[in-house]
């Protein structure tokens, strides 16, 4: 018999768009819970319009950006601004789910008639969980922005980069992936609450209070000793040699290595000869080798750009210092630990045809996850989501259709 994915019963009403909410209602649908999500054609999602698309070609259902972040989900587009399609994201919500998420502003919901209060004082045992980049309230809370201005506000993009330059913004909306576990983990916790007391809740995320916490230990360090973290590109207080190093092959390929004790040094000295520089005093100690860390890196490279940045991996993990190949798009797809982890799942999308999505990072051994469908196009559900869960009749449906409600 096939084992009960966890989430199984519960039902979403995805209001979120971008990062944060989409990735982590998806992993809610990957764990078995039925999510609807629900958009517009008006003012669609920003990820439906963000390259890459397939083959290049721009077109509002063609975004790997979207599809990665929203599939095994009903898709369902809505017209918010009219009445007629509140009504129907109210019956949704009143006849159907058991949680609300959304990621908008505050106002937002709100001017739909779909604020906190008016939906639970309906519905007392629904669960709404709302982020927002600094939350739905505070004197900065209607600030717009996504993650990329999360990581600068947070002071992430402040250490990040090389010493000598300007700061770097990590590539990617890094505090969406930082924040999502912890909706995720609210959420699970608000489940187990109604489930004891038949109460709902509300749940208000700051995306950069969740990413701040990511930051405790330079915090701490500053609080106790002083000391203020700055950049130091790929370098590590705690081990060195510690970066990524040039390696032969066609472009640039490279290998990182890190060598955090003294054991995994002296393993790191037999694997490239044990040259001569090796046996400097200077390079005894670890704190000698911290001092020397310039030449180092450079003696480092001597030996890495005389082997394909997969050989010095193997090399290196042979001898238990850990490396790794820096891999690009393509060779991640190709990766054969990554693909015997279950990694790459390739599901067939509507009009891009196959695609590579990404099951949950974590893997329980009693509630097995499962992508059970591509990311929907725009309104590929709405005939399934109004007929078939809210029973409506196709006169009720052409009369939102011709409304402008449906799109």
């Amino acid at each position: 018999m096939a084992k009960k994915r966890i989430f199984e019963g519960v039902r979403i009403a995805d209001f979120t768009w971008l990062g944060v909410g989409p990735i982590a209602m998806k992993f809610m649908a990957n764990m078995g819970a039925t999510v609807i999500h629900i958009e517009s054609c008006t003012r669609p999602d920003i990820c439906r319009v963000s390259a890459p698309y397939k083959d290049w070609k721009p077109g509002i259902n063609r975004s790997a950006f979207f599809a990665v972040y929203n599939d095994s989900k009903y898709g369902i587009t809505l017209n918010l601004r009219m009445p007629q399609a509140q009504k129907v994201a109210r019956r949704i919500i009143n006849e159907w789910a058991d949680v609300v998420a959304d990621a908008h502003l505050p106002g937002i919901m709100e001017k739909f008639g779909l604020d906190d209060e008016t939906l639970r004082r309906e519905k007392p045992s629904l669960i709404h969980v709302a982020t927002a980049l600094q939350g739905k309230t505070g004197p900065y809370s209607a600030m717009p922005g996504h993650g990329m201005v999360g990581v600068s506000l947070g002071g992430i993009t402040e250490i990040t980069g090389w010493p000598d330059r300007e700061p770097t913004v990590p590539f990617g909306a890094l505090t969406d992936f930082l924040t999502f576990p912890h909706m995720v983990t609210a959420l699970i916790a608000a489940l187990i609450y109604r489930r004891k007391t038949g109460k709902g809740q509300y749940i208000e995320l700051s995306q950069l209070e969740c990413s701040a916490q990511f930051l405790a230990p330079p915090i701490m360090d500053y609080i106790l000793n002083g000391r203020i973290l700055g950049r130091m590109g790929n370098r590590s207080a705690c081990a060195v040699p510690h970066g990524i190093y040039r390696c032969k092959g066609e472009g640039e390929r490279w290998c990182a290595i890190a060598v955090s004790t003294d054991e995994e040094w002296h393993s790191f000295c037999n694997v490239i000869g044990n040259p001569e520089w090796t046996r400097e005093s200077r390079f005894a100690t670890f704190v000698g080798r911290k001092e020397n860390e310039d030449e180092l890196n450079a003696f480092v490279e001597e030996w890495t750009v005389n082997y394909l940045p997969e050989e010095a991996m193997r090399r290196m993990q042979a001898a238990g210092v850990p490396a790794g190949v820096v891999e690009s798009g393509e060779d991640l797809v190709a990766d054969p630990q990554l693909n015997h982890r279950g990694t790459h799942v390739t599901l067939e999308h509507p009009e891009i045809g196959p695609h590579i999505y990404h099951p949950p990072p974590y893997r329980f051994s009693k509630t097995p996850h499962e992508l059970t469908m591509p990311a929907p196009c725009l309104g590929q559900h709405n005939e399934y989501v109004l007929k078939e869960i809210l029973g409506m009749s196709d006169d009720e449906v052409s009369d939102l259709l011709v409304a402008g409600a449906l799109e």
